[in-house]
């Protein structure tokens, strides 16, 4: 969609304001409405504290008497669910590690050959020379639990979802709330609900794993072949019948896929939900060595879990592919091999938890860290000093607040407020000049948001604003929809915090957006370059949330640059994955009526591929912004002041109300944000006829 439609008439132009144009000049008026009121009238810019809802207390009121009435159910269910945990644990720790490497590795080679053998074997001895085989074996016995539970629970809502269409969309804003309210805010009502220990986090892990099943258990199901329907009801069986002999096994490849998914989540969570778990695993082995900044023992013990991560997501995914069958000869004789040396190191008296081989590894790692920060601390602090002063900060405050002597070098006031005003006022006038109404108004909007900063934002433009982009993005309806949704943050007293979230998670994604796109299209014309940043994406996805925090924490300490970083290293991959593959996917024909007409290979990437890739890119924007909002929760740990704080907050101090309201502010924003940005992509693929 232009921004306007601009028709030569005589000497001068008619311009005619598009819906985009429209929805500026609306939000341009309530930004002028509460920058020259706001002195006047405080609450157009500070929602009045008298009108806020204690929606904290409520929540501890109705979830309190929720909680009471099933908490003797829960703690049942939590005393039923401790035993095959433990007796999960108990054998993975009886059985010698050299019989359980074995096992894995003829697993590896049954379903992808010497590769997978490999990975699997290698994998698991690096553990075993870790020392940290028995806080594995009880992290996997978590997963080995939560796992079913959530594939069960997963398989049922996506085949009610399918069976029952009116279901639908019910069943997807169900699973959208699930996957977008924060990992931590989980724990609050759960920890309540079940008790403090292990259980907590395997169940928090099931209800998370759980909507990655779903999905593709659905979407399976409707990409079943009509003939394949068809032949089910000609032969004379029942619903039932046909779901489950015929169009369930039809759609095997799409739910290994879902399985894949629900692996990985449910080990994501599995070390966060260590955080309360208390629980002689992984997850705790890493968040103790955090705590006591031993960068080294983290380090290590967060490798442990990348591996254990890296095996799980390419022996799952390895089910969803079509495969050879192996000779099943090589298998048995590596059991043999495994059988002759478990007995041999149980006879040797080799330690059942490991060799503890890399002890002097970690040690050194750790020194490492200390003499690398020691030489290159200035450097370090350089680099986030002036990322925070001339970046984070003042997109954060705004110019106005955060332009000081000793770090811009000068003070802000009010003669640079209006050279910025007016900077922005000029640029504006050469845009309408040139008929690009929305882009002139937006830079007008961009000065306001760039002299007070986000935090300081006035809560009409952003409700509003979020308002009049919903009703350009998808209509009337996700207007009201945004609109409602974000007067709930705000008459709930956590909007200045949520401003703060919009603000970090704005920042991270805007520079994935950027970093991401500009490496996804480096990708999309070098196959060389794909080379090298499928690995690195492939290992990034692979890694659980909370082991991002260790690396930018043993270089630049707590604090929001770290959080940041977090966000951002988490959160890029899919901007590369989906701005390469919508380049990559124009049609061929397409390229081929560019390149008759005499288009050079960047005028094709630029003004054929863009164009057409578009709606997939957005999809890539969309699932960075989700990505990042489930970071910031994790980047709470290590010092931000956000609605991830309140979650962990509340988490310590057992609120429910606090941990519930704020882990649902957190959802609003992503669910608001995920719409807007659905609602773009949806509007681009049909005028692509897509």
């Amino acid at each position: 969609m232009s921004a306007v439609e601009a028709v030569p008439q005589g000497a001068g132009r008619r311009v005619s304001l598009t819906r985009g144009s429209q929805a500026a000049l609306f939000v341009l008026a309530v930004v002028l409405l509460c920058r020259l009121l706001g002195a006047q009238f405080e609450w157009l810019v500070k929602w009045p504290a008298a009108l806020t809802v204690p929606m904290a207390d409520w929540m501890t009121w109705l979830v309190g008497g929720f909680l009471d009435v099933f908490k003797p159910i829960a703690r049942t269910f939590t005393f039923l669910v401790s035993y095959p945990m433990e007796w999960v644990g108990w054998l993975l720790n009886a059985v010698p590690w050299p019989m359980t490497v074995a096992l894995v590795t003829a697993i590896g080679w049954m379903i992808g050959g010497l590769r997978l053998a490999a990975l699997g074997f290698f994998g698991l001895m690096f553990v075993v020379f870790t020392g940290y085989w028995s806080q594995g074996m009880n992290t996997l016995a978590l997963v080995a639990v939560s796992v079913p539970l959530a594939l069960v629970m997963g398989a049922a809502i996506g085949i009610l979802a399918f069976e029952y269409p009116r279901m639908k969309g019910a069943v997807n804003a169900l699973l959208d709330v699930m996957q977008t309210v924060p990992t931590f805010a989980y724990l609050v009502p759960l920890l309540v609900l079940f008790g403090f220990g292990p259980v907590v986090g395997l169940i928090a892990s099931a209800i998370y794993a759980a909507p990655p099943m779903a999905r593709n258990v659905l979407l399976g199901l409707e990409r079943v072949d009509t003939e394949i329907r068809e032949a089910a009801v000609m032969s004379g069986g029942t619903r039932r019948q046909q779901l489950f002999l015929v169009e369930l096994p039809a759609a095997t490849q799409q739910i290994m896929i879902g399985v894949n998914q629900c692996l990985m989540a449910a080990l994501s969570m599995v070390i966060i939900a260590a955080v309360i778990g208390g629980f002689d695993d992984i997850g705790w082995e890493v968040l103790q060595t955090m705590r006591k900044a031993l960068f080294g023992p983290a380090f290590l013990a967060g490798s442990v879990v990348v591996v254990f991560a890296i095996i799980i997501d390419r022996m799952s995914a390895a089910l969803a592919e079509p495969r050879q069958p192996q000779n099943r000869t090589v298998a048995y004789g590596i059991l043999a091999v495994g059988a002759a040396v478990t007995i041999w190191a149980v006879l040797a008296g080799w330690p059942p938890s490991g060799v503890a081989a890399m002890d002097g590894v970690a040690k050194r790692v750790d020194e490492g860290v200390g003499v690398f920060t020691a030489t290159y601390g200035t450097t370090l602090d350089s680099i986030k000093n002036t990322s925070m002063f001339y970046g984070l900060l003042p997109l954060r405050i705004g110019l106005a607040e955060a332009v000081l002597p000793f770090t811009w070098g000068f003070a802000w006031t009010v003669k640079h407020t209006a050279m910025l005003y007016g900077a922005a006022l000029l640029i504006s006038l050469i845009l309408i000049f040139k008929g690009r109404v929305t882009a002139a108004v937006m830079v007008l909007i961009i000065a306001y948001i760039a002299e007070i900063g986000v935090a300081h934002l006035a809560w009409p433009v952003v409700i509003l604003g979020a308002g009049a982009i919903g009703w350009v993005s998808g209509g009337w309806k996700l207007a009201r929809l945004a609109v409602i949704l974000l007067s709930l943050i705000l008459i709930s007293g956590l909007w200045e915090r949520a401003l703060l979230s919009l603000y970090l998670a704005g920042a991270a994604v805007f520079a994935c957006a950027v970093i991401g796109g500009l490496l996804g299209l480096w990708s999309a014309m070098s196959s060389t370059a794909w080379m090298i940043l499928r690995p690195i994406c492939d290992f990034l996805q692979t890694i659980p949330l909370f082991v991002f925090l260790i690396p930018v924490l043993m270089f630049f300490q707590i604090g929001e640059f770290s959080a940041f970083i977090a966000i951002c290293m988490y959160a890029v991959v899919p901007m590369i994955r989906y701005t390469r593959h919508g380049l990559v996917s124009t049609p061929d024909d397409i390229i081929e009526a560019a390149t008759a007409s005499g288009a050079g290979k960047w005028q094709t990437m630029f003004e054929v591929r863009a164009p057409f890739a578009a709606p997939t890119i957005l999809l890539g924007l969309n699932q960075t912004i989700l990505y990042a909002f489930a970071m910031l929760v994790i980047a709470a740990l290590i010092g931000t002041t956000e609605l991830g704080q309140s979650i962990f907050l509340a988490l310590g101090q057992y609120d429910v109300g606090l941990g519930i309201t704020a882990g649902a502010a957190m959802a609003i924003l992503a669910l608001v944000a995920d719409r807007l940005v659905q609602g773009f992509a949806e509007e681009r693929r049909q005028a692509l006829g897509l």
